[in-house]
C-alpha cells in the first residue's frame, strides 16, 4: 500500500468534499460572482466575454500566464462552435481548468509508492507564517492515525518559537520530536533525527527547516548542507522536499515558489489557509507554472483539515 493510501482510504469522498467545499467557499463565491458579471447581458461567448473572463481569472490570482493559456483554450472551443452560449461557459471553464491541473500533475501523488523507503524522509521548507509547522503537525497526525511511526525534527533552530511550536505539536499528537538548543546547527538536528529514526525503526521522518527567505545563495547553502548530512545516514534522503505556501498571499506565493524551487529540489507542494481567502485560484496558477504536484491543501484550522489534493474535487468545489 502507498504511504498516502494509508489515510486516503479514511477520508470518504462525501465527507472530504463537504470539508473542501466549505473551505473554498470564499474563493468560489468571488469567482462565480465575477463570472456572472462577466457574462451579464450576453447570450453567446464573444470577444467581450472572453476579455471579461480574462480579468476574472487574473483578479482571482490564477496568474497572467496561466490565464492566457486558459483563455486560448476556450477561444479554440469557441472557434469550433461559434454559437457557444454563456450558460455553457462555467462547464467549459471547469473542464479546461481540470485538464490543465491533470497535465501539470502528471506524476500524481496517488500513484506514489512507499516502496522500500524506511524511514521515508520529508524535508519541509517555506517562509515563516505560511503554516509550515502546523502542516507538519497535521500531516504527522494523519500518518500516525493510520499506524505509521513518525518522528519530527525541529531543525528551525533560529527561532525559539519554532522549536517550541513543534514540541507542542509532538505532545498534542503524541509523536516523538528531536530538538536541540536554539541556535544549534540545523544540519546536526536533521542528522540526529534521521539516525534515531533508523535506530528506532520509525516509518516517516519530517524535518522542519528555517523559514527565512534570505538571499538565495544563503538559502541554497543552508538547505544543501542539511541535505548532505541526511545523505550520510540515508543516501537518497530526503525523499520528498515539501514547500509550504500560504494561499491567502496570492501573487506572493508565486514569488516564494520561484525562490525556493531555484534554491532546492522541491518535488511537492502544500498550499495552506485556503479557507480564509478568496485567492484559491493561486493553486491553479502555481501548479501550471511550476509543474510541481500540489500534494496537500489546508482548508481549515482543525487537525483533520489538511487534505490530499484531489484535482477533480478541487475544481468541483470552485463551481458548485
Amino acid at each position: 500500500m502507498g504511504l498516502f493510501d494509508f489515510f486516503k482510504k479514511k477520508e470518504t469522498a462525501p465527507e472530504a468534499q463537504e470539508v473542501l467545499n466549505k473551505g473554498l467557499e470564499k474563493t468560489k463565491n468571488g469567482f462565480l460572482n465575477k463570472i456572472t458579471k462577466a457574462v451579464a447581458g450576453k447570450s453567446t461567448v464573444d470577444d467581450d466575454v472572453l476579455d471579461n473572463l480574462e480579468e476574472v481569472l487574473v483578479t482571482s490570482d490564477v496568474g497572467v500566464t496561466t490565464t492566457l493559456k486558459i483563455i486560448e483554450r476556450i477561444q479554440d472551443r469557441v472557434a469550433k462552435d461559434k454559437y457557444l452560449s454563456t450558460s455553457e461557459l462555467n462547464l467549459i471553464l471547469r473542464d479546461e481548468i481540470q485538464l490543465l491541473l491533470a497535465e501539470n500533475n502528471s506524476n500524481d501523488f496517488r500513484n506514489f509508492e512507499y516502496g522500500d523507503h524506511k524511514p521515508y524522509v520529508i524535508m519541509v521548507v517555506g517562509v515563516n507564517g505560511v503554516g509550515k509547522t502546523t502542516t507538519i503537525g497535521k500531516l504527522a497526525h494523519k500518518l500516525k492515525a493510520e499506524g505509521l511511526k513518525v518522528v519530527l525534527g525541529a531543525a528551525d533552530t533560529f527561532r525559539a518559537a519554532a522549536v517550541e511550536q513543534i514540541k507542542l505539536w509532538g505532545e498534542r499528537i503524541d509523536v516523538r520530536v528531536v530538538a536541540q538548543a536554539m541556535g544549534s546547527d540545523p544540519a546536526s538536528v536533521a542528522f540526529d533525527t534521521i539516525q534515531s529514526a533508523v535506530a528506532n525503526g520509525e516509518d516517516v521522518v519530517i524535518i522542519d527547516t528555517a523559514g527565512r527567505l534570505h538571499n538565495k545563495i544563503g538559502l541554497m547553502n543552508e538547505l544543501g548542507k542539511i541535505k548532505k548530512v541526511m545523505e550520510k545516514v540515508i543516501p537518497d534522503a530526503p525523499h520528498e522536499i515539501l514547500l509550504v505556501l500560504d494561499g491567502s498571499t496570492g501573487q506572493n506565493a508565486f514569488e516564494q515558489c520561484k525562490q525556493f524551487t531555484e534554491a532546492t529540489d522541491v518535488n511537492a507542494l502544500a498550499i495552506t489557509k485556503l479557507d480564509g481567502t478568496a485567492k484559491g485560484g493561486v493553486v491553479i496558477g502555481i501548479s501550471d507554472q511550476f509543474k510541481i504536484p500540489v500534494k496537500y491543501i489546508g482548508v481549515g484550522e482543525g487537525v483533520n483539515d489538511l487534505q490530499l489534493f484531489d484535482k477533480k474535487a478541487f475544481v468541483d468545489g470552485l463551481f458548485k
